[in-house]
């Protein structure tokens, strides 16, 4: 396979893989936790934790311990990473147009509208819904951010960068070269 073609599946391949193990470090978390790993969990939880409110009465629960992050943020997280790995299978990799604003807007609203109703008090949503409106959006923002990497992936091998040179200036230029030591306040 040649570089441009291998380039893209290549940059998908490693941030399928990026994706995928920071992905699963929302279970493995709790998982530690449990088996009595807590200096892991600890750091896994504070890692987390500039990203998610980590609210236990939001959060999914593991032998007695919770996610690293609350439901909808998993929804977000796991619908990210599935969808990234079907990426190539709903579209070609070599692809780098992004689909209109407006399905992400339409993608956020599901969400936004499951917010809605708890915070003003409506009714309270569930667990399953903040999984599946984050799913949903998670899932979304692949193709907008899919492009991106592509594009920069290859940006560099469709411009090819001259090779800098560098030479020294002769003795001669060197000497010949003028001077003004009349004005010490303009020396380096």
């Amino acid at each position: 396979m040649p570089s441009s073609r291998r380039r893209p599946v290549v940059f998908w391949l490693v941030s399928a893989a990026v994706v995928f193990a920071l992905v699963s470090l929302i279970v493995v978390a709790p998982v530690a936790a449990a088996n009595g790993h807590k200096e892991l969990a600890a750091g896994i939880y504070y890692a987390f934790s500039p990203l998610c409110h980590q609210r236990a009465d939001r959060s999914y629960f593991i032998a007695g311990y919770q996610f690293a992050v609350c439901s909808r943020c998993t929804g977000l997280y796991a619908g990210f990473a599935f969808t990234l790995l079907l990426y190539p299978l709903i579209r070609p990799l070599k692809t780098t147009i992004m689909p209109p604003r407006i399905v992400l807007v339409l993608a956020a609203l599901p969400l936004a509208i499951d917010f809605s109703v708890t915070f003003f008090g409506f009714w309270e949503n569930t667990h399953t819904s903040r999984l599946l409106t984050g799913a949903l959006l998670g899932s979304v923002t692949v193709f907008y951010v899919m492009p991106g990497i592509i594009e920069l992936g290859l940006r560099n091998s469709r411009t090819a960068r001259p090779h800098a040179t560098f030479t020294l200036a002769s003795p001669e230029s060197i000497a010949s070269a003028p001077t003004d030591y009349s004005a010490p306040e303009r020396r380096i």
